[in-house]
């Protein structure tokens, strides 16, 4: 036989990798209750940033965000350009005196005037801190391009927004600002107290392993 199959190779016990930390990233266990908000946050000539829906968790809330995209005004390079700075490590370091016009960032802010926002954040997730930081946090988390049909020159980019913990059952602000994109700073206000109780309503992807009180 010419091309013979490599040796069988001695099965080694590879160490197990801490999971993401619950701050991090919604429970892997957990549906989340759908939230329908069908809110725009900004938009733009060429950019709309939209809150289609919000799933509530026991522990946090993931907001769905989509950033939609058209070339429209702009040149095919510029058009490029935009869309890569969708993703905050293509933009570069975020240097402590001026943050960059391509940053694309968001936050919260709650009634009494304690904020989170995604800017500084790492996403080297090896070097992830296991104990949770002071609250509250939101992760940006990096999703991808959704596939929609019509115009080649426009997609859409889906990310997730992790709250956590939950918000008080009370409203609360959600900013976003992108300079790059021609999108100064944008408030939307949230309901907390829908996203509490529909927190209530989240369920196990396996009810007979959730863990008994």
């Amino acid at each position: 036989m010419f091309f013979e199959p490599p040796a069988a190779e001695e099965e080694t016990t590879r160490p197990s990798r801490p999971g993401l930390p619950a701050w991090y990233a919604p429970p892997a266990e957990e549906m989340g209750a759908v939230v329908v908000s069908g809110l725009v946050l900004a938009r733009t000539p060429d950019v709309a940033v939209t809150l289609p829906t919000l799933q509530a968790f026991g522990n946090g809330c993931l907001m769905n965000v989509d950033i939609v995209l058209r070339r429209h005004t702009l040149s095919p390079g510029d058009f490029q350009a935009l869309q890569l700075s969708v993703y905050p490590h293509m933009v570069g370091e975020v240097g402590a005196d001026r943050l960059p016009d391509k940053l694309l960032r968001f936050g919260v802010r709650f009634a009494g005037g304690v904020k989170a926002t995604t800017v500084g954040q790492s996403f080297d997730l090896t070097r992830l801190q296991r104990d949770p930081p002071p609250p509250p946090r939101l992760s940006l988390l990096l999703g991808g391009v959704s596939m929609r049909s019509g115009d080649d020159d426009a997609g859409v980019v889906t990310m997730g927004l992790w709250l956590w913990p939950s918000p008080p059952p009370e409203t609360f602000e959600l900013a976003v600002k992108w300079p790059a994109a021609g999108i100064d700073l944008s408030i939307t206000a949230l309901d907390g107290a829908a996203i509490a109780s529909a927190a209530g309503r989240s369920l196990p992807y396996w009810p007979d392993s959730a863990p008994s009180d």
